[in-house]
């Protein structure tokens, strides 16, 4: 399992075996040592010479070193360093602890008491999560590499979007950031058990049908952001400016100065939601603004279908760089639907 995480480019490091947490480092490294000498782990010299001391930060790639590591007896369980992996996992408790204080359930959201009375378990909070926060109807919809643990839960795992860098955080039974009661993050300064690995306790499986993690959506990155959790959002792209990009795809007729600025008012309602938080309804005024543009296609307004799209997704992703896909299909969806009703210039002004 380690040389499988590696293949895929995700740093590994030896689990104690039949533990989840990292195996011990040499004495000078551990602190319960007599040995230990304080030092930060970024600047170990063990970690050069092919030690694992100092858990998820002694990670690597390395085809020999994990060769070594792993011909040990008994075998250690695979550790993944989720931030050097570009990975970032939900690891769903499944405690029956609830129910819990609305305020407690979704930091980032409003939940009602009749929503937090029902939630008993962290399952509960992440289809709560998927419901509120725009995502499938069912939290089980998520089609990712989803694994099992030995206590009952689920290690959800994602890949980032490039350039982007997300906090991990304890699900909300702690004080600091949190995505959601018994909802725990892990990526930047985190690790996740790698499924095939063996405790005491039990394996961690992999279930259902994926076994590569998806990107991660755009619903649930828009809730990560929203709770703290976004480091570091990729650079964005300097784009043609919105009155420019209704200019260059209007057509070329009288009406053309009134298809400009139908075109322009669209699009900017679109690209002015990066100056607003998520949740301000960038999806809503996105489709608006498709339905607008399949309107001026229609009617012989705009170039044609594919300058009108391009012109969408430059504002789209003006304003949200982290949600592509869910951009396109709401763009496809709202031109399609806005050519069955042509725009009028004596009528629709």
């Amino acid at each position: 399992m380690a040389a499988w995480c590696s293949r895929r480019g995700w740093p590994v490091f030896p689990l104690q075996a039949g533990h989840k947490t990292p195996r011990p480092g040499c004495g000078r490294c551990r602190k319960s040592s007599g040995r230990y000498e304080q030092h930060a782990a970024a600047d170990c010299p063990c970690i050069a010479q092919g030690r694992w001391c100092h858990g998820f930060y002694a990670a690597t790639l390395d085809d020999d070193r994990i060769a070594r590591w792993w011909s040990e007896r008994p075998v250690p369980g695979v550790g993944v360093a989720t931030g050097s992996a570009g990975l970032v996992v939900v690891d769903v408790d499944c405690h029956t602890d609830g129910p819990v204080e609305a305020g407690r359930v979704l930091p980032g959201f409003d939940v009602s008491e009749q929503d937090a009375r029902e939630v008993r378990t962290g399952l509960d909070t992440w289809q709560l999560l998927a419901r509120v926060a725009g995502g499938p109807d069912a939290a089980e919809a998520v089609q990712t590499l989803t694994v099992e643990t030995p206590s009952g839960g689920r290690h959800l795992w994602f890949t980032a979007p490039r350039g982007t860098r997300w906090a991990s955080s304890a699900g909300g039974d702690h004080a600091g950031r949190a995505l959601g009661w018994q909802l725990d993050v892990r990526a930047e300064g985190g690790y996740i058990v790698a499924p095939g690995t063996v405790t005491q306790a039990g394996m961690y499986r992999a279930v259902g049908e994926a076994r590569l993690p998806a990107r991660l959506p755009g619903w649930l990155a828009g809730a990560l952001e929203r709770t703290g959790h976004l480091l570091q959002s990729a650079p964005r792209p300097r784009r043609a400016a919105v009155p420019n990009l209704a200019r260059q795809i209007a057509a070329p007729q009288a009406e053309s100065a009134w298809a400009r600025a139908v075109a322009a008012t669209a699009l900017a309602q679109v690209a002015e939601c990066e100056r607003l938080p998520e949740g301000s309804g960038w999806s809503t005024k996105l489709n608006k603004a498709a339905f607008t543009m399949g309107g001026l296609v229609a009617a012989g307004l705009v170039v044609s279908d594919a300058d009108a799209h391009r012109a969408l997704v430059d504002a789209a992703m003006q304003a949200r760089p982290q949600r592509e896909k869910e951009a396109h299909r709401i763009i496809q969806s709202g031109l399609i639907a806005g050519q069955r009703q042509p725009l009028n210039p004596t009528k629709d002004r």
